[in-house]
């Protein structure tokens, strides 16, 4: 386990502390939980990227029109 210090804005400590105990956790979880959220989020946005990589225009547009023709879905309509 890691230590950080970390300096923060009194509004943001206020709005953490409150936060976390609501969730009724530590403001050390609830800052560990944000962070490993967040690398989550970039890791899943670089697994994409690179899955993007391996596409095409072509291959969609075929996928799409592999699609059957029907009425939309109720609350799928287009706007």
């Amino acid at each position: 386990m890691s230590n950080l210090s970390l300096s923060l804005p009194d509004s943001i400590h206020r709005q953490l502390k409150l936060a976390a105990e609501e969730d009724g956790i530590s403001i050390d979880q609830f800052v560990s939980l944000a962070v490993a959220e967040k690398l989550s989020a970039l890791q899943t946005y670089d697994i994409i990227a690179e899955r993007a990589k391996g596409g095409s225009r072509e291959s969609f547009l075929q996928a799409m029109a592999s699609i059957p023709k029907g009425a939309a879905v109720e609350g799928d309509e287009p706007r």
